[in-house]
């Protein structure tokens, strides 16, 4: 009997862990290790940063999941790594930490055949000074990365309401923390489901929403933009974007890298190199990723964290890393199988592998300040790259071969985002969009980089019925209910 041990809960790894526990059966032993006792949804955090879902909604308690699958469940983090054993311990093994089940602060030295990557991202809030974590402890920010980050921000927004129905008018501040940033998705989202509600609340007219972005331009992304057909038209996304926040009444900010956030005012960095401030009432700022601070240890104890890891703590894989000029980037340097190259036994997948390099156009200020967003692998691609990892693992463990079988790129996958800009059965509206492939590719096609018939957008109501629809359908998927394996990825 093999084990297979999974770090992190969430698409990718819960992806991992219910096709695992499906097609091993009894034969071998998965192992989800998490520090969570919740599923979250996160696209539908957004709705319940302004109140039009509750935390029960987008979230459930994972224990009775994996019960019912036969997954060991061990709320804990995964502290390090010894790929090769330690003088004492001869097989492979992680150290987890517990923070739950009644062992908290417990230690274990958990044994494994294989290693699933998937822990997700270090919300890096102290990147930026003042950012705070976006909690009612944070300094000065809200967030909505969490679902309990978003109750908070949903009171917050509240008040703000409230003052505005007062007489008072409120100026919002919403979109990225960082020059680094990640996830302009969410806060793009967030934005637009803010000026819904303030329209819903009749307070739209005492408000001022400004959306700052480390993004060279509206529509960016983090995927260098994309043109895409819509209304039988082909459009861009820079056009789509800045169409969008104007007819909404927003300002924007873009190239910026905000570097200090005080109460009610940022201080940020321009592409040009000028430092400028901005006030507010209300803000959410995303921060920015990093990997989770694993540690690796070779078998006599040294420290080989930098052999398994990348500097900003996110796992290597079978990625070209050599490359460091914009004019060299080709769509092979990124990973195919998410196989570690120094340990066949170990994978990574969703926001826990390093890419090798952003898909936007590197940028950066005079003063040598990189402003350019970094790659987004959230939703769809991490549930496709927790699939294809674990499909791979499987037929290894079940002894069909000794290599990854399935792959799972980012420049060979398409993609489909649903963003909504506004919550209601009737009132509501979302922008559907498909993409192929994520990674763009001149070469193949030139001129745009992606096939033009694969990548589409449109925005009205039906989108927003859809977005509802997928809620539902991934939380069912996720709680692995009758018939869940039919839903996609």
């Amino acid at each position: 009997m093999a084990r297979l041990v999974i770090l992190g809960a969430g698409v990718a790894g819960h992806t991992a862990a219910s096709f695992a526990a499906k097609w091993l059966g009894n034969e071998h032993e998965v192992v989800m290790v998490t520090p969570n006792a919740k599923w979250n949804w996160i696209p539908s955090n957004i709705w319940v940063g302004v109140g039009a879902m509750s935390k029960e909604d987008v979230t459930f308690d994972l224990a009775p999941v994996y019960a019912k699958t036969k997954v060991i469940y061990k709320q804990a983090k995964a502290v390090s790594l010894n790929p090769d054993g330690s003088q004492t311990i001869d097989k492979s093994f992680v150290t987890i930490e517990y923070t739950g089940q009644g062992k908290e602060g417990e230690s274990e030295e958990l044994e494994y055949d294989y290693i699933i990557n998937a822990t997700g991202p270090k919300l890096n809030f102290g990147a930026t000074p003042g950012l705070g974590e976006g909690t009612v402890m944070g300094e000065h920010t809200v967030s909505v990365c969490t679902a309990d980050h978003a109750i908070h921000a949903a009171h917050e927004l509240d008040i703000c309401i409230e003052k505005m129905k007062s007489g008072s008018r409120q100026k919002f501040l919403i979109g990225t923390g960082h020059g680094m940033c990640t996830c302009q998705g969410a806060a793009f989202e967030y934005i637009f489901n803010i000026e819904h509600k303030l329209r819903e609340e009749g307070v739209r007219d005492m408000a001022d929403m400004i959306w700052i972005s480390n993004e060279s331009f509206l529509g960016d992304f983090g995927m260098g933009g994309l043109h895409f057909k819509m209304g039988g038209f082909i459009t861009s996304s820079k056009v789509f974007a800045e169409s969008l926040y104007a007819e909404r009444g927003m300002d924007w900010i873009i190239g910026a890298h905000v570097n200090k956030v005080e109460k009610g005012m940022v201080t940020y960095e321009s592409l040009d190199g000028s430092i400028d401030t901005q006030d507010f009432d209300f803000a959410m700022l995303i921060p920015p990723f990093a990997g989770v601070g694993m540690k690796a240890y070779g078998k006599d104890g040294s420290d080989i964290t930098d052999s398994v890891f990348a500097p900003n703590g996110m796992m290597k894989v079978d990625a070209d890393y050599t490359k460091t000029s914009y004019a060299d980037w080709e769509p092979s340097d990124w990973p195919k199988t998410l196989q570690s190259p120094a340990y066949k036994n170990i994978f990574a997948a969703g926001i826990a592998f390093a890419p090798p390099h952003p898909i936007s156009k590197p940028m950066k200020s005079p003063n040598g300040t990189p402003i350019t967003p970094t790659p987004p692998r959230t939703g769809m691609p991490s549930a496709m790259m927790g699939k294809a990892v674990v499909s791979s693992i499987v037929d290894m463990m079940t002894g069909k071969t000794t290599e990854p079988t399935h792959t799972s790129c980012m420049a060979e996958m398409g993609a489909a985002c649903v963003a909504s800009s506004g919550k209601g059965l009737l009132s509501g509206t979302a922008a559907a969009m498909t993409v192929f492939p994520i990674v763009p590719d001149f070469k193949k096609y030139p001129g745009t980089g992606r096939d033009i018939n694969g990548t589409t957008g449109e925005i009205g109501l039906a989108a927003h019925w859809v977005k509802h629809l997928l809620h539902h359908a991934f939380i069912w998927k996720a709680k692995l209910k009758p018939g869940w394996t039919l839903i996609p990825e």
